[in-house]
Protein backbone atom coordinates (compact mmCIF):
# COMPACT_ATOMS: atom_id res chain seq x y z
CA UNK A 1 0.00 0.00 0.00
CA UNK A 2 1.31 3.33 -0.90
CA UNK A 3 0.79 6.69 1.08
CA UNK A 4 -1.60 9.70 -0.82
CA UNK A 5 0.02 12.19 -2.22
CA UNK A 6 -2.65 14.62 -0.69
CA UNK A 7 -1.14 17.00 1.39
CA UNK A 8 -4.03 16.77 3.68
CA UNK A 9 -3.74 12.30 4.11
CA UNK A 10 -0.64 13.07 3.97
CA UNK A 11 -0.43 15.00 7.10
CA UNK A 12 -3.00 12.78 8.95
CA UNK A 13 -0.72 9.71 7.74
CA UNK A 14 2.03 11.89 9.82
CA UNK A 15 0.57 12.53 12.64
CA UNK A 16 -1.17 8.98 13.11
CA UNK A 17 2.51 7.23 12.85
CA UNK A 18 3.56 10.15 15.61
CA UNK A 19 0.70 8.79 17.72
CA UNK A 20 1.97 5.37 17.04
CA UNK A 21 -0.31 4.31 14.47
CA UNK A 22 0.58 2.11 11.34
CA UNK A 23 0.40 2.89 7.92
CA UNK A 24 1.40 1.45 4.62
CA UNK A 25 3.99 4.17 4.08
CA UNK A 26 7.02 1.94 6.24
CA UNK A 27 6.09 -1.46 4.73
CA UNK A 28 8.80 -1.97 2.35
CA UNK A 29 9.38 -5.93 1.13
CA UNK A 30 12.82 -5.54 1.59
CA UNK A 31 13.82 -3.31 4.01
CA UNK A 32 17.51 -2.00 4.61
CA UNK A 33 18.76 -3.74 7.83
CA UNK A 34 18.97 -1.95 11.28
CA UNK A 35 22.74 -1.49 10.79
CA UNK A 36 21.89 -0.14 7.55
CA UNK A 37 18.84 1.99 8.12
CA UNK A 38 21.11 3.41 11.53
CA UNK A 39 20.49 6.93 11.68
CA UNK A 40 23.61 8.16 11.43
CA UNK A 41 24.85 5.95 8.93
CA UNK A 42 21.87 7.43 6.86
CA UNK A 43 23.35 11.19 8.04
CA UNK A 44 19.51 12.46 8.70
CA UNK A 45 19.49 16.25 10.12
CA UNK A 46 23.52 16.19 9.80
CA UNK A 47 25.15 19.79 8.84
CA UNK A 48 24.11 22.97 9.24
CA UNK A 49 22.40 22.66 7.40
CA UNK A 50 21.75 19.41 6.28
CA UNK A 51 21.61 18.43 2.64
CA UNK A 52 18.61 18.90 1.51
CA UNK A 53 18.00 14.99 0.57
CA UNK A 54 19.22 14.52 4.34
CA UNK A 55 16.34 17.15 6.06
CA UNK A 56 13.26 15.32 7.92
CA UNK A 57 10.59 18.04 7.90
CA UNK A 58 7.02 18.51 9.17
CA UNK A 59 4.72 19.54 7.75
CA UNK A 60 5.02 16.74 4.42
CA UNK A 61 4.71 14.06 6.73
CA UNK A 62 7.74 12.02 5.81
CA UNK A 63 9.11 12.03 9.01
CA UNK A 64 7.75 8.84 10.07
CA UNK A 65 8.21 6.62 6.95
CA UNK A 66 11.22 4.11 7.17
CA UNK A 67 13.88 4.61 7.31
CA UNK A 68 13.25 8.32 8.65
CA UNK A 69 11.18 6.93 11.28
CA UNK A 70 14.49 5.93 12.82
CA UNK A 71 16.04 9.81 13.11
CA UNK A 72 12.09 10.63 13.96
CA UNK A 73 11.69 8.58 16.84
CA UNK A 74 14.18 10.41 19.00
CA UNK A 75 13.01 13.85 17.71
CA UNK A 76 8.91 14.25 18.14
CA UNK A 77 9.51 17.48 19.94
CA UNK A 78 10.52 19.14 16.47
CA UNK A 79 7.47 17.85 15.18
CA UNK A 80 4.82 18.33 16.98
CA UNK A 81 3.42 20.52 19.92
CA UNK A 82 3.86 18.57 23.31
CA UNK A 83 3.06 19.25 26.79
CA UNK A 84 5.62 18.21 29.55
CA UNK A 85 5.79 15.61 32.41
CA UNK A 86 8.05 16.64 34.97
CA UNK A 87 10.40 14.80 37.22
CA UNK A 88 10.15 17.75 39.43
CA UNK A 89 13.24 19.66 40.84
CA UNK A 90 14.76 16.98 43.39
CA UNK A 91 17.92 14.65 42.81
CA UNK A 92 17.32 11.56 40.73
CA UNK A 93 17.09 8.14 42.15
CA UNK A 94 20.45 6.62 40.65
CA UNK A 95 19.72 2.66 39.51
CA UNK A 96 21.91 0.12 40.59
CA UNK A 97 24.50 -1.51 39.08
CA UNK A 98 27.34 -4.04 39.25
CA UNK A 99 30.66 -3.56 39.03
CA UNK A 100 31.72 -2.34 35.27
CA UNK A 101 34.07 -5.46 35.14
CA UNK A 102 30.58 -7.72 36.44
CA UNK A 103 28.53 -5.85 34.58
CA UNK A 104 30.87 -6.68 31.23
CA UNK A 105 30.65 -10.10 31.64
CA UNK A 106 26.73 -10.15 32.23
CA UNK A 107 26.35 -8.26 28.71
CA UNK A 108 28.44 -10.83 27.28
CA UNK A 109 27.06 -14.17 28.47
CA UNK A 110 22.93 -12.11 27.66
CA UNK A 111 24.55 -11.15 24.06
CA UNK A 112 25.63 -15.56 23.88
CA UNK A 113 21.61 -15.93 25.01
CA UNK A 114 20.17 -18.39 22.43
CA UNK A 115 16.35 -19.09 21.66
CA UNK A 116 14.50 -20.58 18.61
CA UNK A 117 11.99 -17.78 17.33
CA UNK A 118 8.62 -19.24 16.91
CA UNK A 119 7.19 -20.98 13.96
CA UNK A 120 11.43 -21.53 13.38
CA UNK A 121 14.07 -24.37 13.23
CA UNK A 122 16.86 -22.32 13.43
CA UNK A 123 18.11 -20.31 17.11
CA UNK A 124 18.90 -16.78 17.61
CA UNK A 125 21.05 -15.25 19.62
CA UNK A 126 19.88 -12.35 22.17
CA UNK A 127 22.46 -10.07 20.47
CA UNK A 128 21.44 -11.04 16.67
CA UNK A 129 17.63 -10.04 17.98
CA UNK A 130 18.68 -6.60 18.81
CA UNK A 131 19.06 -5.61 15.24
CA UNK A 132 16.51 -8.29 14.01
CA UNK A 133 13.93 -5.97 15.60
CA UNK A 134 15.40 -2.55 14.87
CA UNK A 135 16.46 -2.07 18.76
CA UNK A 136 17.23 1.75 19.92
CA UNK A 137 17.23 1.13 23.67
CA UNK A 138 17.48 -1.89 25.64
CA UNK A 139 17.57 -1.68 29.51
CA UNK A 140 17.22 -5.17 31.86
CA UNK A 141 16.91 -4.95 35.36
CA UNK A 142 17.36 -8.04 37.33
CA UNK A 143 16.05 -8.05 40.94
CA UNK A 144 16.29 -4.42 41.20
CA UNK A 145 19.42 -3.96 39.39
CA UNK A 146 20.50 -3.03 35.95
CA UNK A 147 22.51 -6.10 34.33
CA UNK A 148 22.25 -4.97 30.81
CA UNK A 149 21.87 -1.90 28.89
CA UNK A 150 22.40 -0.77 25.72
CA UNK A 151 22.15 2.40 23.03
CA UNK A 152 21.39 2.12 19.25
CA UNK A 153 20.56 4.42 16.63
CA UNK A 154 19.31 8.11 17.34
CA UNK A 155 18.86 6.67 21.00
CA UNK A 156 21.65 7.92 23.19
CA UNK A 157 22.47 7.56 27.43
CA UNK A 158 20.90 10.64 27.99
CA UNK A 159 18.30 10.95 25.17
CA UNK A 160 14.65 10.42 24.83
CA UNK A 161 12.44 7.98 22.39
CA UNK A 162 8.81 7.79 21.45
CA UNK A 163 6.83 4.69 23.36
CA UNK A 164 3.72 4.84 21.15
CA UNK A 165 1.45 2.56 22.57
CA UNK A 166 3.41 2.07 25.77
CA UNK A 167 1.76 5.53 26.69
CA UNK A 168 -2.18 3.86 26.91
CA UNK A 169 -0.46 1.47 30.00
CA UNK A 170 0.57 4.65 31.78
CA UNK A 171 -2.98 6.12 30.99
CA UNK A 172 -4.63 2.85 32.12
CA UNK A 173 -1.98 2.63 35.13
CA UNK A 174 -3.14 6.12 36.64
CA UNK A 175 -6.99 5.37 35.85
CA UNK A 176 -6.46 1.64 37.88
CA UNK A 177 -4.85 3.67 41.02
CA UNK A 178 -7.63 6.48 40.90
CA UNK A 179 -10.02 3.03 41.43
CA UNK A 180 -8.46 0.98 44.01
CA UNK A 181 -8.26 4.70 46.16
CA UNK A 182 -11.70 5.27 45.33
CA UNK A 183 -11.46 8.74 43.33
CA UNK A 184 -12.64 6.91 40.59
CA UNK A 185 -15.32 4.18 39.98
CA UNK A 186 -14.97 1.78 37.35
CA UNK A 187 -18.68 0.69 37.11
CA UNK A 188 -20.17 4.50 36.49
CA UNK A 189 -21.66 4.91 33.35
CA UNK A 190 -18.95 7.25 30.73
CA UNK A 191 -22.05 9.77 30.69
CA UNK A 192 -22.24 9.93 34.59
CA UNK A 193 -18.91 11.54 34.50
CA UNK A 194 -18.74 13.24 31.05
CA UNK A 195 -22.08 14.53 30.10
CA UNK A 196 -20.80 16.47 26.96
CA UNK A 197 -20.13 13.28 25.34
CA UNK A 198 -23.91 13.29 25.07
CA UNK A 199 -25.19 10.78 22.08
CA UNK A 200 -21.89 9.23 21.56
CA UNK A 201 -21.86 5.25 21.58
CA UNK A 202 -19.40 5.76 24.33
CA UNK A 203 -22.10 7.80 27.15
CA UNK A 204 -23.13 3.81 27.81
CA UNK A 205 -19.81 2.18 28.43
CA UNK A 206 -18.99 1.44 31.68
CA UNK A 207 -15.71 2.98 32.63
CA UNK A 208 -13.70 -0.65 33.10
CA UNK A 209 -14.83 -1.01 29.44
CA UNK A 210 -13.29 1.70 28.33
CA UNK A 211 -10.35 0.38 30.65
CA UNK A 212 -10.32 -2.80 29.17
CA UNK A 213 -11.13 -1.82 25.66
CA UNK A 214 -14.32 -3.69 25.43
CA UNK A 215 -16.60 -0.91 24.12
CA UNK A 216 -19.07 -1.04 21.56
CA UNK A 217 -17.41 1.62 19.64
CA UNK A 218 -17.47 2.34 15.82
CA UNK A 219 -13.70 3.12 15.02
CA UNK A 220 -11.89 1.40 12.15
CA UNK A 221 -8.14 1.34 11.12
CA UNK A 222 -8.03 0.42 7.42
CA UNK A 223 -5.41 2.59 6.19
CA UNK A 224 -6.41 1.92 2.41
CA UNK A 225 -9.71 3.78 2.84
CA UNK A 226 -9.68 7.31 2.81
CA UNK A 227 -12.92 7.86 5.05
CA UNK A 228 -12.04 5.36 7.16
CA UNK A 229 -12.42 6.06 11.12
CA UNK A 230 -8.40 6.37 11.50
CA UNK A 231 -8.07 9.57 9.19
CA UNK A 232 -11.16 11.34 10.67
CA UNK A 233 -9.71 11.07 13.78
CA UNK A 234 -6.04 12.23 12.91
CA UNK A 235 -7.51 15.17 10.99
CA UNK A 236 -9.45 16.33 14.09
CA UNK A 237 -6.30 15.71 16.06
CA UNK A 238 -3.78 17.25 13.79
CA UNK A 239 -2.74 20.53 15.75
CA UNK A 240 -1.57 22.32 12.75
CA UNK A 241 -3.96 24.48 11.47
CA UNK A 242 -7.51 22.10 9.75
CA UNK A 243 -7.64 23.37 5.84
CA UNK A 244 -10.03 25.44 4.19
CA UNK A 245 -13.78 23.79 4.16
CA UNK A 246 -12.78 21.29 7.56
CA UNK A 247 -16.08 20.87 9.19
CA UNK A 248 -14.92 18.23 10.74
CA UNK A 249 -14.63 17.49 14.55
CA UNK A 250 -11.20 19.60 15.88
CA UNK A 251 -9.02 17.65 18.84
CA UNK A 252 -9.68 14.24 20.68
CA UNK A 253 -12.60 15.10 22.53
CA UNK A 254 -14.42 16.32 20.42
CA UNK A 255 -14.26 13.67 18.00
CA UNK A 256 -15.28 11.00 21.00
CA UNK A 257 -18.64 13.22 20.63
CA UNK A 258 -19.92 11.83 17.97
CA UNK A 259 -18.10 8.14 18.00
CA UNK A 260 -21.27 5.82 16.85
CA UNK A 261 -21.69 2.55 17.99
CA UNK A 262 -20.59 -1.16 16.86
CA UNK A 263 -21.62 -4.12 18.74
CA UNK A 264 -22.35 -4.37 22.66
CA UNK A 265 -20.36 -3.07 25.21
CA UNK A 266 -18.63 -5.67 27.38
CA UNK A 267 -18.87 -8.17 24.32
CA UNK A 268 -15.31 -8.78 23.20
CA UNK A 269 -11.70 -7.09 23.02
CA UNK A 270 -11.14 -4.54 20.45
CA UNK A 271 -7.88 -2.40 19.97
CA UNK A 272 -8.79 0.67 19.79
CA UNK A 273 -6.82 3.51 20.13
CA UNK A 274 -9.65 6.04 21.34
CA UNK A 275 -11.20 4.25 23.75
CA UNK A 276 -7.44 5.26 25.62
CA UNK A 277 -8.78 9.14 24.88
CA UNK A 278 -11.85 8.52 26.66
CA UNK A 279 -10.03 7.21 29.59
CA UNK A 280 -7.30 10.33 29.66
CA UNK A 281 -10.84 12.74 29.48
CA UNK A 282 -12.54 10.48 32.46
CA UNK A 283 -9.42 10.89 34.05
CA UNK A 284 -8.77 14.96 33.47
CA UNK A 285 -12.70 15.69 34.71
CA UNK A 286 -12.37 13.20 37.62
CA UNK A 287 -8.85 15.23 39.47
CA UNK A 288 -9.25 17.78 37.42
CA UNK A 289 -5.46 17.29 36.16
CA UNK A 290 -4.58 16.86 33.08
CA UNK A 291 -2.84 13.05 32.11
CA UNK A 292 0.43 14.95 32.16
CA UNK A 293 0.29 16.15 35.47
CA UNK A 294 -1.10 13.39 37.21
CA UNK A 295 1.61 10.95 35.71
CA UNK A 296 4.13 14.24 36.72
CA UNK A 297 2.83 13.96 40.50
CA UNK A 298 2.06 9.83 40.56
CA UNK A 299 5.08 8.82 38.60
CA UNK A 300 7.82 10.79 37.26
CA UNK A 301 8.61 12.95 40.46
CA UNK A 302 7.81 9.91 43.11
CA UNK A 303 9.82 7.31 41.07
CA UNK A 304 12.98 9.77 41.39
CA UNK A 305 12.64 10.03 37.44
CA UNK A 306 16.13 11.26 35.60
CA UNK A 307 14.67 13.39 32.97
CA UNK A 308 11.75 14.51 32.14
CA UNK A 309 9.40 13.25 29.56
CA UNK A 310 7.11 14.77 27.08
CA UNK A 311 3.13 14.46 25.60
CA UNK A 312 2.30 15.58 22.65
CA UNK A 313 -1.24 17.85 22.39
CA UNK A 314 -3.71 18.68 20.04
CA UNK A 315 -4.59 21.90 18.63
CA UNK A 316 -6.67 22.86 22.07
CA UNK A 317 -3.71 21.32 23.93
CA UNK A 318 -5.62 18.02 25.13
CA UNK A 319 -2.50 15.36 25.51
CA UNK A 320 -2.40 12.23 23.25
CA UNK A 321 -3.36 9.62 26.42
CA UNK A 322 -3.22 6.93 23.60
CA UNK A 323 0.30 7.00 22.16
CA UNK A 324 1.96 10.57 22.64
CA UNK A 325 4.62 9.87 25.46
CA UNK A 326 8.42 10.51 24.77
CA UNK A 327 10.76 9.17 27.54
CA UNK A 328 13.99 8.11 28.67
CA UNK A 329 15.22 4.68 28.55
CA UNK A 330 16.17 4.24 32.21
CA UNK A 331 13.16 6.02 34.00
CA UNK A 332 10.49 3.22 31.95
CA UNK A 333 12.73 0.84 33.25
CA UNK A 334 11.96 2.28 36.60
CA UNK A 335 8.30 2.97 36.61
CA UNK A 336 8.94 -1.17 35.37
CA UNK A 337 10.26 -1.78 38.84
CA UNK A 338 7.47 -0.35 40.33
CA UNK A 339 4.94 -2.58 39.06
CA UNK A 340 6.98 -5.41 39.33
CA UNK A 341 7.77 -4.25 43.22
CA UNK A 342 3.86 -3.48 43.61
CA UNK A 343 3.84 -0.25 43.77
CA UNK A 344 6.99 0.42 45.88
CA UNK A 345 10.49 2.02 44.76
CA UNK A 346 13.60 3.34 46.56
CA UNK A 347 11.60 2.44 49.27
CA UNK A 348 8.44 4.81 48.69
CA UNK A 349 4.95 3.40 47.85
CA UNK A 350 3.74 5.11 44.42
CA UNK A 351 0.65 3.48 44.41
CA UNK A 352 -1.47 0.78 46.27
CA UNK A 353 -0.01 -3.21 45.71
CA UNK A 354 -4.27 -3.47 45.11
CA UNK A 355 -3.52 -1.75 41.56
CA UNK A 356 -0.83 -4.17 40.10
CA UNK A 357 -2.57 -7.22 41.60
CA UNK A 358 -5.70 -6.51 39.50
CA UNK A 359 -3.57 -5.35 36.52
CA UNK A 360 -1.24 -9.04 37.00
CA UNK A 361 -4.54 -10.84 37.24
CA UNK A 362 -5.36 -9.85 33.42
CA UNK A 363 -9.23 -9.55 31.77
CA UNK A 364 -11.39 -12.18 30.53
CA UNK A 365 -9.64 -14.33 28.81
CA UNK A 366 -12.71 -15.15 26.89
CA UNK A 367 -13.08 -11.84 25.27
CA UNK A 368 -9.62 -11.49 23.88
CA UNK A 369 -10.20 -13.80 21.32
CA UNK A 370 -7.81 -14.80 18.30
CA UNK A 371 -7.07 -11.56 16.89
CA UNK A 372 -3.17 -11.47 18.16
CA UNK A 373 -2.13 -15.16 17.34
CA UNK A 374 1.82 -14.17 17.99
CA UNK A 375 1.05 -12.83 21.21
CA UNK A 376 -1.23 -15.79 22.40
CA UNK A 377 -3.39 -16.62 25.02
CA UNK A 378 -3.76 -13.76 26.56
CA UNK A 379 -5.93 -10.98 27.89
CA UNK A 380 -5.79 -7.12 28.11
CA UNK A 381 -7.25 -4.80 31.24
CA UNK A 382 -6.56 -1.58 31.89
CA UNK A 383 -4.66 -0.76 29.34
CA UNK A 384 -1.83 -3.36 30.07
CA UNK A 385 -1.70 -6.67 28.13
CA UNK A 386 -1.28 -9.81 30.10
CA UNK A 387 0.72 -12.89 28.69
CA UNK A 388 -0.76 -15.88 31.55
CA UNK A 389 2.18 -17.87 30.95
CA UNK A 390 3.76 -19.37 33.36
CA UNK A 391 6.15 -16.66 34.83
CA UNK A 392 3.12 -14.66 35.25
CA UNK A 393 4.25 -11.81 32.54
CA UNK A 394 2.58 -8.43 31.50
CA UNK A 395 3.73 -6.06 29.25
CA UNK A 396 3.33 -2.55 27.61
CA UNK A 397 3.45 -2.28 24.60
CA UNK A 398 3.57 -0.03 21.43
CA UNK A 399 3.90 -0.15 17.53
CA UNK A 400 7.58 -0.59 16.12
CA UNK A 401 8.64 -2.48 19.10
CA UNK A 402 7.97 -0.54 22.41
CA UNK A 403 7.65 -3.05 25.26
CA UNK A 404 8.09 -2.69 29.17
CA UNK A 405 8.09 -6.37 30.11
CA UNK A 406 7.90 -6.89 33.56
CA UNK A 407 8.11 -11.28 34.76
CA UNK A 408 7.49 -11.30 38.38
CA UNK A 409 8.59 -15.14 38.61
CA UNK A 410 12.31 -14.19 37.46
CA UNK A 411 12.06 -10.98 38.46
CA UNK A 412 13.15 -9.24 35.84
CA UNK A 413 11.87 -5.60 34.19
CA UNK A 414 12.71 -5.35 30.31
CA UNK A 415 12.39 -2.25 28.05
CA UNK A 416 12.80 -2.07 24.77
CA UNK A 417 12.65 0.89 23.12
CA UNK A 418 12.84 0.10 18.69
CA UNK A 419 12.09 1.87 15.23
CA UNK A 420 11.39 -1.37 13.36
CA UNK A 421 9.56 -0.62 9.61
CA UNK A 422 6.39 -1.67 10.19
CA UNK A 423 4.01 -1.11 12.68
CA UNK A 424 2.11 -4.28 13.45
CA UNK A 425 4.02 -6.11 16.58
CA UNK A 426 2.73 -9.27 14.84
CA UNK A 427 5.72 -8.90 12.93
CA UNK A 428 8.46 -8.81 15.70
CA UNK A 429 6.62 -11.00 18.73
CA UNK A 430 7.86 -14.34 17.10
CA UNK A 431 11.41 -13.38 17.54
CA UNK A 432 10.75 -10.83 20.54
CA UNK A 433 9.14 -13.03 23.00
CA UNK A 434 10.79 -16.44 23.28
CA UNK A 435 13.84 -13.73 23.07
CA UNK A 436 12.44 -12.10 26.70
CA UNK A 437 11.82 -15.63 28.30
CA UNK A 438 15.28 -16.78 26.95
CA UNK A 439 16.78 -14.17 29.01
CA UNK A 440 14.16 -14.78 31.87
CA UNK A 441 15.50 -18.40 32.66
CA UNK A 442 18.85 -17.46 31.85
CA UNK A 443 18.80 -14.97 34.98
CA UNK A 444 16.86 -17.75 37.03
CA UNK A 445 19.88 -19.99 36.77
CA UNK A 446 22.06 -16.97 38.24
CA UNK A 447 19.98 -16.84 41.65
Amino acid sequence: MSSSTSSLVALAAGVALTLGLPTGAQAQSTPLSAQESDSRVMGWMQGFPPPEDKMITQPDSVYFSFPRLRWSVCHLREFLPTEEISRGLGAPVPLSYPSPSDFADLRAEIDAVTFTPQKSDAEMTWKESLYANYTDGMLILHKGEVVYERYFGCLEEDGKHAIMSMTKSVTGLLAEILVVEGALDDTALVRDIIPEIGDSAFATATVRQVMDMTTGVKYSEDYSDPNADIWLYSRAASPLPKPEGYDGPDGYWEYLQQVAPDGNHGDEFHYKTINSDMLGWIISRVTGKAVTELASERLWRRMGAEQDAYQTVDGKGVPFAGGGITAGLRDLGRLGQAMLNEGVLNGQRLFPAEVVAKIRAGGDRDKFGDGFPTFGAGSYTSQWWVLHNDHGAYAARGVHGQTIYVDPTAQMVLVRLASFPRAQNGFIDPTSLPAYQAVADFLMTRE
